[in-house]
C-alpha cells in the first residue's frame, strides 16, 4: 500500500495495524465473490460467515429470518466500560448483467491493484476490508473496552430488511460505520430516501375478435407513464442535491391475470404493472411521495372512468424487489464524533484529509442502512472503500481496488481502537 502511516501511534493501534493482512483481506473478498449471494438468495453465505466467524472465537448470532433470508452479526466483546461500534456491511448483492464480462463473474480475478469479481464493489470488497480490522485487532491480541460488532445483513437491496429486523428486536450500538462502497476519499453524512412502488392497472379482457368490448390494461398504462413521469413532488428544493426528488418508471409487465400470463397475445391484456423507483429529500417521506404519485394518476382516472388502479409499496412480493417500504432519508451533522473521528483517523493513516465530507453528488442519491439505524437513533457515518470509475456498481468486469480496501481497513482499525475505549 502507498499510503504511510504518518504519525506514531499508541502501542495499541501500533500493534493492530501491523496485523493487518492484505492477502488474507483479497482471500476473504474471493471467497465471497465465489459465493453467488445476489438479492433474496444470500443466506447460504450467512452461514459460511457465521462458521467463520465461530472458528475465530467471536462471539456469533445467526440471526435467521423470512423469506430465506439469514443474516450474522459477529462481536469482539469488550472488557466492559467502553463504547460498542458497529462495521456494517450486506451480504447481498445486485443481480449480475449478462452482458460484457470477459470472464467467469464468479471467479475473482487479480490485476495489479484491481480485485474483479460479481458484487465486489457492492459490497464485497468493503465487507472484506471491515472483516480484516476486525481480524487485526483480534489477533494483535489487543483489548478493546467495548464490543466491536462486525453486522454482515441481508436484505439491503430489498429495503433494508435486515437491519430493519435486526433494530426491530432491541439490538443497539453506540454508534455505526456503513462501509458502503463511496471511496476513502470520501465520508457521507447524507443519503436521499429511497422506495420503489408498484403501480398496477386492471382491466378486462377478450379474444381480439371482441376486443371493442375490453378494457386493455396496456393502453390504460400507456397513459399513466407520462403522467408519472411529470409528476409533482410537495417539497422543498435543496441547492446540493439538484437532482432530487425525481422518479424512473424502471419496468413494466402485462399480461392476463395478476401472474401476467403471456400466452395468450391473441387476448387483450387486462393486468398491467409498472415498478417505478423514486429518490426524495429529507422533508420528504414515503407516505408523501405515495400521495404524490397517487394524485398524478387520479388526475389521469379522472378523464377515464374505466382506468382502475392500486398503488403497492413495497412493490409486489411476485417481482423480489423489496421487503420494506423502503429507505427513509438519512443526514447526520458533520460535527458528530462518529463523523470526527473518521474524519481524523483517515487523515492520519492516509497523511492528508478526504476530499469530501457531507453530501456527495450522486453517492448521496443512493438508499442504505444508514437510513434504519439512523431512525432507531443509532449515529452512524458513510464510510468505505471504492474504485476510481465513481460510485457505480453492478457493471461488467466490475472491481475493487485492493489499495482502497487496504487503506480503508486500517482507518476502521484506529477508529475502533479509539471509540471502543472511550468511557461509555
Amino acid at each position: 500500500m502507498n499510503s504511510p502511516i504518518t504519525k506514531t501511534f499508541d502501542a495499541d493501534t501500533t500493534k493492530a495495524l501491523e496485523h493487518v493482512d492484505r492477502a488474507e483481506m483479497v482471500d476473504i473478498a474471493c471467497d465471497m465473490v465465489r459465493s453467488n449471494s445476489v438479492k433474496g438468495a444470500e443466506a447460504a453465505l450467512a452461514h459460511k460467515m457465521a462458521e467463520w466467524f465461530r472458528a475465530r472465537g467471536y462471539e456469533v448470532w445467526l440471526h435467521e429470518l423470512d423469506h430465506g433470508l439469514a443474516q450474522v452479526v459477529a462481536t469482539l466483546k469488550g472488557t466492559g466500560g467502553g463504547r460498542s461500534l458497529m462495521l456494517n456491511g450486506h451480504l447481498d448483492t445486485d443481480p449480475v448483467t449478462t452482458f460484457g464480462w470477459s470472464r467467469d463473474p464468479f471467479e475473482p480475478h487479480i490485476d495489479g491493484d484491481k480485485l474483479y469479481g460479481a458484487g465486489i464493489i457492492n459490497m464485497k470488497g468493503p465487507d472484506a476490508a471491515l472483516i480484516e480490522a476486525a481480524e487485526a485487532i483480534r489477533k494483535s491480541g489487543v483489548k478493546l473496552k467495548g464490543d466491536l460488532v462486525v453486522a454482515l445483513v441481508c436484505g439491503e437491496l430489498q429495503g433494508g430488511y435486515g437491519m430493519e429486523e435486526l433494530l426491530k428486536t432491541g439490538y443497539r450500538t453506540d454508534a455505526a460505520i456503513c462501509c458502503e462502497p463511496f471511496g476513502t476519499w470520501n465520508v457521507l453524512t447524507m443519503n436521499v430516501g429511497t422506495a420503489i412502488f408498484g403501480v398496477s392497472i386492471t382491466g378486462k379482457t377478450e379474444h381480439i375478435m371482441y376486443k371493442h368490448n375490453a378494457v386493455d390494461a396496456i393502453q390504460k398504462m400507456l397513459k399513466v407513464i407520462p403522467a408519472i413521469d411529470a409528476i409533482e413532488f410537495t417539497y422543498e428544493p435543496r441547492a446540493d442535491l439538484p437532482d432530487i426528488p425525481c422518479i424512473h418508471v424502471g419496468a413494466v409487465i402485462a399480461g392476463r391475470g395478476t401472474d401476467y400470463n403471456l400466452k395468450g397475445p391473441n387476448y387483450v391484456s387486462d393486468y398491467a404493472t409498472i415498478l417505478c423507483d423514486v429518490r426524495f429529500l429529507p422533508g420528504q417521506t414515503i407516505e408523501s411521495v405515495t400521495a404524490d404519485l397517487k394524485r398524478a394518476i387520479d388526475k389521469v382516472a379522472s378523464d377515464d372512468p374505466e382506468l382502475e388502479y392500486k398503488i403497492d409499496i413495497p412493490a409486489p412480493a411476485f417481482f423480489g424487489t423489496g421487503l420494506t417500504k423502503g429507505h427513509e432519508p438519512y443526514e447526520i451533522d458533520a460535527d458528530e464524533e462518529i463523523v470526527q473521528l473518521v474524519v481524523e483517523n483517515r487523515t492520519q493513516i492516509m497523511g492528508e484529509a478526504p476530499e469530501l465530507v457531507g453530501v456527495h453528488n450522486p453517492g448521496s442519491y443512493s438508499g442504505d442502512d444508514t437510513s434504519h439505524l439512523w431512525k432507531f437513533g443509532i449515529p452512524c457515518v458513510l464510510f468505505g472503500p471504492g474504485h476510481p470509475n465513481g460510485i457505480r456498481s453492478a457493471f461488467a468486469d466490475e472491481f475493487m481496488s485492493i489499495d482502497d480496501m487496504e487503506a480503508h481497513s486500517r482507518i476502521l482499525v484506529k477508529t475502533a481502537i479509539d471509540y471502543c475505549n472511550r468511557d461509555a
